[in-house]
């Protein structure tokens, strides 16, 4: 595929008109929508009327009167469609490592001391490893890290208490198959916590047909609420009233403006919520979601989905034509793939040293350590294109090539990487 055949399949995508709702630079090629979302043009605007408007002149009234008070349940609502749960359900509230200590907490609790093993994988989000390290130590458990997504049924025996997992893989991006291993923790007796960072806004998701038991999530990488957006939380309806999460802060009482002296949690997932809500990260992710009300209007998650496999299927194969010695670590099977392409050049080559030339090109995707020479790069449908493939695999073939990664200005790294 050249850059004219690109041209051609962009311009007949029924979804073209929604990269028009973001703003993305002049001669850049953004594939890093896994780590962080594009800016879409209201957001702006948006929030400099909560700045100037709410904030300047309603100042404390626009709790009642701009609706702040009530913004973590209508964001969760907003949410619910597409991570498969109901209205009522979801949470915007917190950062992704506070929601999971919260759900695993409660988690194990439910498990009421019989069982205190906690089984992830090794290559999951390392976040999610560290807080779990810290939970099992708080209840007297053990972490126990499959090295492979084979290796975890297992793992699942008469100790395990919570299988927790991420939706899709931040470093291969490989997709778990949500129902099925649920189904397999629920037949061990363990609850199952699913991290949907790499996940809400890219890939379908049914948290209630999967019988999942709790979830967490960012808004600010294919949802593009911006950096630092607020996280959010879900708990199977099931659960509710068994156990109370461990951060009881005053938005989590069932009557917070009653400033009881002790503590009587609100009903269902309003007792997730802790503090005092983060009001302008909030109203940059209630921004980001009208685009998803457009995309409802254009085809929703089927539509997404289908232009996301086709844009990772097309990237794969170009990769794996045009880039000498490239190992794609992500599954071909479409099941099996989020909206990520990650591949491993040869040993010896420095791949965060080969992202910093790409990015010097205008190709933007991204590194992580652990794995020096893998390399990432996400697919978001919203505002991603073919002619952003063939742009990207162009960079990308040219530089392996000519080995001009291999200089001083793309070796140093940055504190950021």
């Amino acid at each position: 595929m050249n850059l004219d055949d690109a041209n051609r399949l962009d311009a007949a995508d029924p979804l073209r008109s929604l990269r028009e709702l973001f703003t993305l630079p002049d001669g850049v090629t953004y594939l890093d929508g896994n780590s962080l979302g594009a800016l879409p043009r209201a957001t702006p605007e948006r929030i400099q009327r909560a700045v100037e408007q709410e904030w300047g002149q309603g100042l404390i009234k626009s709790w009642n009167t701009a609706g702040w008070i009530d913004l973590p349940r209508r964001l969760g609502d907003r949410l619910a469609p597409w991570l498969g749960a109901r209205p009522g359900e979801v949470l915007v509230a917190d950062s992704t490592s506070v929601n999971l200590y919260k759900v695993l907490h409660a988690a194990l609790q439910m498990q009421q001391g019989q069982r205190k093993v906690v089984v992830s994988e090794r290559s999951n989000f390392p976040t999610d490893n560290y807080i779990a390290q810290s939970v099992v130590r708080a209840h007297g458990g053990e972490l126990i890290l499959a090295e492979t997504p084979e290796d975890i049924p297992p793992l699942l025996d008469e100790r395990c208490g919570v299988l927790m997992l991420t939706h899709v893989n931040y470093r291969t991006g490989r997709m778990h198959d949500m129902g099925l291993l649920t189904r397999w923790a629920h037949q061990a007796g363990a609850l199952a916590v699913w991290d949907l960072a790499h996940s809400a806004g890219a890939v379908p998701i049914d948290l209630l047909g999967s019988a999942a038991d709790f979830a967490i999530g960012c808004g600010y990488k294919y949802l593009n609420g911006g950096p630092g957006a607020p996280a959010f939380v879900w708990m199977h309806p099931r659960h509710e009233g068994q156990v109370w999460q461990p951060l009881t802060g005053w938005l989590g009482h069932a009557h917070p403006f009653d400033f009881d002296s002790e503590y009587l949690p609100a009903p269902g997932i309003q007792q997730y919520q802790c503090g005092t809500p983060a009001l302008l990260s909030m109203t940059g992710l209630d921004t980001a979601l009208d685009v998803y009300d457009a995309a409802q209007k254009l085809g929703g998650m089927k539509a997404l989905r289908a232009k996301s496999l086709a844009l990772t299927e097309a990237f794969i194969g170009a990769v794996e034509e045009r880039v000498p010695g490239a190992v794609i670590a992500t599954p071909r099977d479409a099941a099996q793939r989020g909206s990520q392409v990650s591949f491993a050049l040869p040993r010896g080559t420095d791949g965060y040293a080969v992202m910093q030339a790409l990015i010097n090109r205008g190709v933007i995707g991204d590194f992580r350590a652990g794995h020096p020479e893998l390399l990432r790069f996400g697919f978001a449908p919203l505002y991603n294109g073919f002619a952003d493939v063939v742009r990207a695999v162009d960079a990308i073939a040219d530089i392996v090539t000519t080995g001009s990664w291999n200089a001083p200005q793309f070796t140093s790294r940055a504190k950021v990487t």
